[in-house]
Order: C-alpha cells, then structure tokens, then sequence
C-alpha cells in the first residue's frame, strides 16, 4: 500500500498518514531504537510502552515511547526511571517528518515514479516471504521484484571520522601540553582507515605506531593482523569517510 500525499485532503495529512496503527508509528518516530538505553542492551525485541495508563492518558502516539524488552521490563519492575513526559515535543522526529516528505517531493520532480514506502510494509512483505532480517534482505523487500536473481554478495559501508580531535588539546583546561605519544598522520606512507591486503586478505588500518607497526581489521571487527609491519601491506585504497566492504552472504529461499 503506498499513499501519495497530494491526493489526500490536506486535513487528512496527520503524523500517522500510512500507517497500519499507533504502535508501527510511535517505532517509526523513535528510529527503532529504545528511547530509555539508546540500544545499549542490545536488546533487538521494541516495545511500545505506555507513558500515562491507557485508562488515563488513552493511546495518542504523544502517549507511547519505544523501549525494549528488557528496559520495559525493568521500569515495570521499579529498577530504572523514565525521563521521558506524556506530551514531550518530539522536535527531531517532526523535523525528519517534515524533511521526509520535502524529500520526496524533491525527487519526483527528477524521478516521476519514485514512491513512498513504510517500515512495516518491508516487515510485512519479509515475513510473507519467510526471510530473515537483515539490511540487504529488507533492500529486496523493498525493491518489490522478489523474481529478480540475487547476487551471492553485498557491500558494507561504515562511516569513519574525519579528524582526531585529540590532535587538538592545547586548552588550559586540558593542561595547555600536546600529548607526546600523538601518532603522525602519516606513518610510512600509510594513514588511518587505509585500504590494505594484508596476509592475503583485504582490510583496514585501525591502528599504527611509529614503529612501522599497523593494526587491521575488517569492518566486522575481524584482526587480521595485531601487529604486522608496514613492509608486507599493500595499499589498495585511500581512507575516505565511508569505508566500504565486499560481503559475501548465502543466499536465502523465500516461500
């Protein structure tokens, strides 16, 4: 189901404009996350939880908050404390709202069939299909030709920073003293974040000494190689501030 904006009545537009119920909304509003521990517990089962009793304070969306599992079981427990008030204004989730739709009325003006689509449409869709969850399963979801041949791989991007603001510590507060053991920018003609094969495996530095010995890993986390020297990588790729990772994956058969 999708719903084009411009040919609903514009008294008709509210927050909740295609959406199945209040709760696929309030997950939708709070980014999926828990609003309590941020995704801290890395708890992936979200509920919708009640700021004020039903009976009280009813089932507007200005009444719920996302937490998970075990955050919601912990507040009905009496071991932690909401900060969250009925009525807080949401200004970042109005603000996304209001650039979402700016969006896609922007890339209709280049792309005339561009459509809209929702999160619990994907889940609906996923679960129809009988497919796990993950991102590049839902980007099949959401392309809609569940007939297409899937490649057996994807790519991984991971954002990196641009600076090292340690570099930058010349405040009083701080002691006005630059730290002696700051690691150059460049070290042996390798930088942080380089792209590198490495005992025949292709990763990134995240890590080096002045010594010439580099740390690298792969986006996943993987060591490839604690402590290797800078004479046997080779450099195949300058870091940028996305980093990107061939994955290879087994594909999975939908019902």
């Amino acid at each position: 189901m999708t719903f084009r904006k411009s040919t609903i009545p514009k008294y008709q537009q509210g927050a909740q404009l295609g959406f199945w119920n209040v709760r696929e909304y309030v997950l939708f509003r709070d980014g999926h996350i828990c609003q309590h521990c941020k995704g801290k517990s890395g708890d992936k089962v979200l509920n919708v939880h009640h700021l004020e009793s039903r009976k009280i304070g009813g089932d507007a969306p200005n009444n719920h908050i996302t937490l998970c599992e075990i955050c919601h079981k912990a507040y009905h427990a009496g071991k932690i404390e909401l900060g969250q008030k009925r009525g807080e204004r949401l200004k970042d989730a109005t603000f996304m709202g209001i650039m979402r739709w700016a969006l896609l009325d922007k890339l209709r003006g280049i792309y005339p069939d561009v459509q809209n689509t929702y999160d619990y449409l994907t889940k609906c869709s996923r679960i129809r299909l009988g497919l796990p969850k993950t991102h590049y399963i839902d980007a099949y979801c959401i392309a809609g030709n569940h007939e297409a041949v899937r490649l057996s791989y994807y790519w991984y991007h991971k954002q990196v920073r641009k600076h090292n603001r340690q570099i930058h510590k010349l405040k009083i507060l701080k002691g006005g003293i630059r730290k002696c053991n700051q690691t150059p920018y460049m070290v042996f003609g390798f930088r942080l974040f380089d792209k590198v094969i490495c005992k025949g495996k292709t990763g990134f530095i995240f890590g080096r000494r002045m010594s010439g010995s580099f740390l690298v890993k792969s986006l996943d986390g993987e060591k490839i190689s604690a402590g290797i020297s800078y004479k046997k990588l080779k450099l195949i790729g300058k870091r940028q501030t996305f980093l990107t990772e061939r994955r290879e994956v087994v594909l999975p058969t939908h019902s």
